[in-house]
This record gives structure tokens, sequence and C-alpha cells, in this order.
């Protein structure tokens, strides 16, 4: 059965079993009321001609069981208890005296003869409502004592009834009542019912109780495991899906049903999601790297709010750093190995045409420059990764046009213990500053790295037109950058953002030293805790092996 059908009958059951609990109360209730109420009449009308003087005087005077007939018929109280009867739609009016003798009945035959039922509570002085077959049928009626002021004993008593019949034929017309309405809220619990009906198939759909189930578990399975994060937000901005990818990789704890201000979002994500952007948009939060893009979501012109995408670049930075150390070491082998090609060219010309003396000058030069002369000071720089990678660097620099040097005070000693990261930063600064560099007239950068104990100072200068944000401190912020390149997804502007983030997880930072420094350019100053090891630590007595076998040559 369908769900609409089962909600129709559910409704239509309630309603009827409603109605019918409340016409059953209001049936076996209504021939009490109205009896009641009936009752509640007679005794207004008996209490009234009770208390009526004339009526009081006239039966003062009635006194005893011989009366004429005629007299009594032809008497004004006769005339008053018919009239009173007539008004009021009574059964009877009847006037008694005290000893039960009718002064008044609406049968005249009557008047003068005894009551035919029971006086004695009205004449002890109490009012007596009951419900009691008289001489002109069964009625309710009242029977209320008439007193003489002064006197404790009643002088008569007055009897109103109304037919038993009236008020069967009035409790007939309040159930008929009852039952039209009743089935007129019926019918108009049945046409909201339809109405309710109609409205839940077109808010589901169409679809069925077990297909909605059905639905929500294969939605919660699919973003579950979506490899990808989503998160949807309704129009007011609060959370309405999010799958555990996306609670992941922002940091969110229990977001659904939650107002996005509550969230603390970073303004960069905060922003993809308060306009849509197609385009994905570089982030990142925590020691994540993410790619986020966005799309409002319209349906039959409704708008349903913004569903925001997000993709985990992490792993894919952090080999794009790898393999970025692999290209640069590989450019520095092959501008080695060119320039190698052209002095074994030189040395063969030189001894083909019997150069012999100069040949020998040549091999002598080239000995006594050795690996070693690509950058002046490299010997200050003891641990071989740092080595290569500033040697590689300085034959990528070369490239460019632009001169790379080591500051004076460049002292390196140790091994180092977090390569990728050391790499990465000093990778990602000299890339900027050669970069920046290489449009100037000097082109010049330096590089000046200290050590102490376990803790690395790299300081890194270049001779182009500096910061020129008003806050230099602003080039760490996401998505800031001076250059244009399509070809990045997300965006350009992630690296130096990226290497205050590397330095700080690991207890350091970059900062701005100078937005304008000696060389022109800006000078940029790195501090990686613990990414070299102490060479103390390892020779208490202060000295390397180096040191030992070659006497001390720093």
């Amino acid at each position: 059965m369908r769900l609409r059908t089962q909600v129709l009958l559910l409704q239509l059951a309630v309603i009827a079993v409603s109605l019918g609990v409340g016409f059953g109360i209001v049936v076996t209730g209504a021939d009490d009321r109205i009896r009641d109420e009936y009752a509640q009449r007679a005794l207004a009308i008996a209490q009234t001609m009770a208390s009526d003087p004339d009526v009081i005087g006239q039966v003062a005077a009635h006194q005893g069981t011989a009366f004429d007939h005629d007299t009594l018929v032809a008497a004004p109280l006769q005339h008053q208890a018919v009239a009173v009867t007539r008004r009021t739609g009574a059964l009877f009016v009847v006037i008694a005296n005290a000893d039960g003798i009718r002064l008044a009945h609406p049968d005249p035959a009557e008047v003068g003869v005894h009551v035919s039922t029971d006086p004695s509570t009205a004449l002890s002085g109490d009012v007596d409502i009951t419900t009691d077959r008289g001489t002109l049928g069964e009625s309710v009626r009242a029977k209320v004592p008439i007193f003489v002021t002064g006197s404790p004993a009643p002088v008569g008593l007055v009897s109103v009834g109304i037919s038993t019949a009236k008020l069967a034929s009035d409790t007939r017309h309040a159930v008929g009542v009852t039952v039209s309405i009743a089935l007129a809220a019926l019918g108009v619990g049945a046409l909201g019912s339809l109405l309710l009906a109609r409205r839940w198939r077109r808010l589901t759909l169409g679809l069925e109780p077990d297909d909605l189930a059905e639905l929500v578990r294969e939605q919660r399975a699919v973003l579950h495991s979506l490899g990808d994060g989503v998160l949807a937000v309704d129009p007011s901005g609060v959370v309405r899906v999010a799958n555990t990818r996306a609670r992941t990789l922002l940091g969110l704890e229990r977001p659904v049903g939650r107002h996005i201000d509550t969230l603390g979002l970073t303004p960069r994500v905060r922003s993809v999601l308060d306009v849509p952007t197609a385009d994905p948009v570089a982030a990142t939060i925590g020691d994540n790297i993410i790619l986020l893009s966005s799309h409002h979501v319209v349906a039959d012109g409704r708008d349903l709010g913004m569903v925001m995408s997000i993709v985990d670049r992490t792993d894919v930075e952090e080999l794009a750093r790898e393999v970025d150390s692999i290209r640069v070491m590989s450019t520095a082998l092959r501008a080695q190995r060119h320039e190698t090609a052209n002095r074994m060219h030189v040395l063969a010309g030189l001894l083909r045409h019997g150069h012999v003396d100069e040949a020998s000058a040549y091999l002598d030069e080239l000995t006594g420059t050795g690996a070693g002369g690509a950058i002046d000071g490299i010997e200050n720089v003891d641990e071989p990764h740092l080595q290569a990678f500033l040697e590689a660097k300085a034959a990528h620099a070369r490239e460019r046009g632009v001169g790379l040097r080591l500051g004076p005070q460049t002292w390196v000693e140790g091994r180092l213990t977090d390569a990728v990261t050391v790499t990465a930063v000093v990778g990602n600064l000299l890339d900027n500053a050669i970069d920046a560099a290489a449009g100037s007239a000097q082109a010049e950068v330096e590089v000046e790295i200290l050590t102490d104990a376990t803790t690395m100072l790299i300081t890194v200068a270049d001779s182009g037109p500096g910061i020129a944000f008003e806050r230099p401190d602003d080039i760490f912020a996401e998505g800031v950058t001076t250059k244009v390149d399509a070809a990045v997804p997300g965006g350009r502007g992630m690296g130096l953002a990226v290497v205050r983030q590397l330095a700080r997880r690991i207890g350091g930072d970059v900062v701005v030293a100078d937005p304008g420094g000696n060389l022109g350019g800006a000078v940029l100053v790195a501090r990686l805790p613990g990414v070299i090891d102490d060479p103390a630590a390892d020779d208490p007595g202060g000295h390397t092996d180096t040191d030992t076998e070659t006497g001390g040559h720093r």
C-alpha cells in the first residue's frame, strides 16, 4: 500500500475514532443535560409563582378542603396559572393549598381535587424536583412551597411540570445536530487528509517509505566512501551534509546542524562557501593542503544552498617537493655534464694540435678549481645533501642569468635529520628569490645558512624589486602572489604559505626580515629547529673526523 494511502486511511481512522468517542460522550450526557435544564426551568417558574404576592394572598385565603368548584375555576388564581402555562410552554402549572387541594390546574375538571402526586416534601418546606407521572402524563416537575410572611409553615405549593415527550424531542434534535457536526468534521478531516497526502507525495517526489529509506542508505554509503570531501550548506548557512572526508580535511567535529559562522573556518575556505567557485582554490588546513570548489544547487526554481568539494592535495604537494628536488639535482648534473663536455673538447683540441704545455696547465687549472668551485664558500657546508642541493640551485640560477652566492657567515656541520623539509624550505625561498632577481639589473641572490646545535637559520636576500604589499607579512597568506599561472591547480600563491606551515609544524617559523634589503630586494629568514644532528653530541671533545684528518682546515 502506498504511503499517501496509508496516511489518508490512518488520519481518517484517527478522526473517526476521535469523533466517535466525542459523539458517544455528547449523546450519553445529552438526555441528562436536557433533563436538568428542564428541571431548572420548571423550578424557576415555580419559584416565581410562589413568590408572587397575589398568589400568596389567594392561596392563604383558600385553606381547607371544601370549596365551590365553579368559584375556584373562575378565580383569578386559575386564570393566572393557565396564562403562565401558555407563556412558558410548560405542561402544567398547579397551585395547591396546605391540604394538597388544587386551587389551579390546566384542566378545569381537576380544580378542587387533591393533587395526584405526593406533596409532602414541598408542604414540609423543601423544594422537590422529580420526574413523575400525573394526570397529564410523565413530566419533569418542580414543587416549591408557598410561605406567608411571618409563618414558618407553608400555606401551599406551586408545582410546574415540563413534558418528557418534549424533552425526548429536544434530545433527538441535539443528537441530530451533533451527528451533523461530526459528519461535517469527518468530511473536512477527510478532505484535509487527502490534501496532505497529495502534498506528501509532491514533497517526496512520489517515493515510498522503503524507497526513501534505501535512498538515504545509498546516499550515506556514497558520501562517506568518497575520497573527496563534500560539505553542503542550506540557504540560511546551516550545514546539512558533511561526509567523513570533509570533517577530516577541514578539522570539523559534528558540523551537521550548525551554522557556518560557528565552525571556525579560515577566511579562504569561507570565501569559497560564500561565493560559487568553479575553479579549484588551494588552502591550508593544519598539515593538509586542499583544493576547494563550490557551486549553487537549484532545483525546481528553489535555491537549496551551496555544495563545496574538498580534495586533499597534501600527498601531491609532498611528492611535488621531492620531485622538484630531483629536478634541481638533474638540472645541476645536466649543466655539469655540458660543462665537462666543453672542457673535454678544449683539452682534446689542445692535445690534437700538440699544445701539451697548454693542456697540462689547463688540467692543473681544472684540478685546482674542483667540484666545489661552483659556489664560493661551499666548502663551509659540510652536509652532503644540502651541499649538492645548493650547487644544483646555483646551476639553475646561472641558467636564469642570476648569480647565487653564499653569505660570508655560512657554516653548516652535521647531518640533516629532515632533508625533505630543509630542501623544501630552502628551495622555495631560493626559487622565489631567483624569480624576483631575474628581472633586475644586478640579478643576484645571497643565501646564508648557519647551524646552532640542532637548529638551522636560513637567510635569503635578492636584488629584486622587494615586497610591494603594505603589510609584508601578507606574502605568507594563501593565494597571495604576483605571478599568474593557470596551469597550477588551485592557483599560485601557496609556496610561501606552505613553507611557513612546514616551519611552524616543527616549531620554527619563516618571517620577512626586510622588505627591501642591501641588495634592493626582500630578505626572508627561516628558523628550522631539530632538522640537523648536533656534532658536539656525537663527539664530546668537540672535534669532527674531518678536523682530525685535516688538522682543522676550517
